[in-house]
C-alpha cells in the first residue's frame, strides 16, 4: 500500500492547462475630447522613449493639453495679429519666435492651472473631462503646481530677452492665468477673463515691438475678449446641463436660450472693433477681404449651434481656428501689398 505522504504522478504534457497569457497593463484612458491625430503623433513620440517612462510623460503631455493643440492656435492668431498690426509690416524674427515660443509654454501652464482647479469639484464630474490626468487621478496635485512653476519660468526666460516693459506686463498675464480658472466658481464672466488672460499677449506683443502701449493695443486687445468670449461660451455649452449640476459658472449658463443670439451680438461687434482697427491702420483690401471671409465663418459656426447639439457646439468652438487664420492671412496680404 502506497504511503499516504506519497507524490502523486506527474500530469502528462497534453492534459495540461495551458499557461494564461501575461497580463499587459492598460494604457492611461483618453480624455474624452482627445484629438485623434494629435494623439497619434504623442504616441509615435513617446515611442521614442523607454518604456517606463512613457506612461508618466504621456500623462504631463496630456495635462498641457498637447494632445488638444487647437487651443494653443486660438491664442497665437491673435498673439500673431499684434505682432504683425505693432510691425505694421512683418515683425522682427527674433521677437516672432519668442512670442510664438511663449504661446505654447504659456499656454500649456494654463492648462495645467486650469486641471488643478477643477480637477476634484468638476472635471471628475464631466464625462468629456473625467478621463484628464488630474481628475483620474494619474497626476497629484504637487506635481501639477510643480509643472506649472517650470513652465512659468520657461516663459519668464523668453521674456527677458525684450525689454523692461514687456517683462512688466509679463506678471499681468501671469497672474491672469492663474486666477482664470477659479473665477467658474463665482462669477458666470469667467470667458471674459479667459479673454483677457489669452489676449495679454497683444498688449505684450506692442510693448515689445513699439516700447509703447498705443490706442490700437488696447482696441485689438477688446477684440480678442470678444473673441475668446465667442468660442469659449461655444465651448462651455457642450458641458452647461453637466456644469449646472457641479455647480459651475459659464457665459453659456448666463445667456440660457438666448444663447444663440447674444454670441451672435458678440460676433457682430468683434467684427466692428477688427474694422476700426483695419482703417486705423490704413490697411489695404485683403484685410477686408479676410474679414468678409469672418462673416461666412462665423455665420456657419451659427448654422452649427443651431440646435445645441454638444458635438456640434463642439465644432462650431474648433473651427474659431480657421477665424484666426483668415483674419491674420488678410493682415499678413495686406502689409505685404503696400
Amino acid at each position: 500500500m502506497a504511503e499516504a505522504s506519497e507524490a502523486p504522478p506527474p500530469i502528462p504534457s497534453f492534459a495540461r492547462k495551458p499557461e494564461p497569457p501575461p497580463q499587459r497593463k492598460p494604457a492611461a484612458p483618453r480624455p474624452a475630447d482627445t484629438s485623434k491625430r494629435s494623439g497619434q503623433v504623442l504616441d509615435w513620440l513617446l515611442a521614442r522613449l523607454p518604456t517606463r517612462y512613457r506612461g508618466r510623460a504621456h500623462d504631463y503631455l496630456v495635462l498641457m493639453r498637447m494632445d488638444r493643440p487647437v487651443g494653443a492656435l486660438l491664442l497665437l492668431w491673435p498673439t500673431w495679429w499684434a505682432l504683425w498690426f505693432a510691425a505694421n509690416d512683418f515683425p522682427p524674427i527674433g521677437l516672432l519666435l519668442i512670442f510664438t515660443l511663449g504661446v505654447f509654454v504659456m499656454r500649456s501652464a494654463g492648462c495645467v492651472i486650469n486641471d488643478y482647479a477643477d480637477h476634484g469639484w468638476l472635471d471628475a464630474k464631466v464625462e468629456r473631462t473625467a478621463g484628464r490626468p488630474m481628475a483620474a487621478g494619474r497626476v497629484s496635485k504637487k506635481e501639477a503646481l510643480t509643472l506649472f512653476g517650470g513652465l512659468l519660468a520657461l516663459a519668464f526666460v523668453l521674456v527677458l530677452f525684450t525689454n523692461a516693459l514687456t517683462i512688466q506686463l509679463s506678471f499681468v498675464g501671469a497672474a491672469l492665468a492663474a486666477i482664470y480658472p477659479f473665477t467658474k466658481r463665482v462669477t458666470h464672466l469667467a470667458q471674459v477673463v479667459l479673454g483677457a488672460a489669452f489676449g495679454w499677449s497683444i498688449p505684450m506683443a506692442f510693448a515689445a515691438v513699439t516700447n509703447s502701449l498705443p490706442p490700437l493695443a488696447w482696441l485689438l486687445f477688446l477684440a480678442n475678449i470678444l473673441f475668446s468670449t465667442i468660442y469659449d461660451t461655444e465651448y462651455a455649452m457642450v458641458d452647461r446641463d453637466e456644469d449646472i449640476r457641479a455647480g459651475a459658472k459659464s457665459t453659456a449658463i448666463l445667456f440660457g436660450d438666448a444663447d444663440r443670439v447674444i454670441i451672435g451680438v458678440l460676433m457682430a461687434t468683434f467684427l466692428l472693433a477688427m474694422l476700426l482697427a483695419g482703417t486705423r491702420a490704413h490697411l489695404a483690401w485683403p484685410y477686408f477681404v479676410g474679414l468678409a471671409a469672418t462673416v461666412g465663418l462665423f455665420g456657419y459656426q451659427q448654422w452649427l449651434i443651431r440646435a445645441r447639439d454638444r458635438m456640434a457646439c463642439f465644432a462650431a468652438f474648433r473651427h474659431n481656428n480657421w477665424v484666426g487664420l483668415a483674419l491674420w492671412v488678410g493682415l499678413a496680404m495686406a502689409l505685404a501689398v503696400r
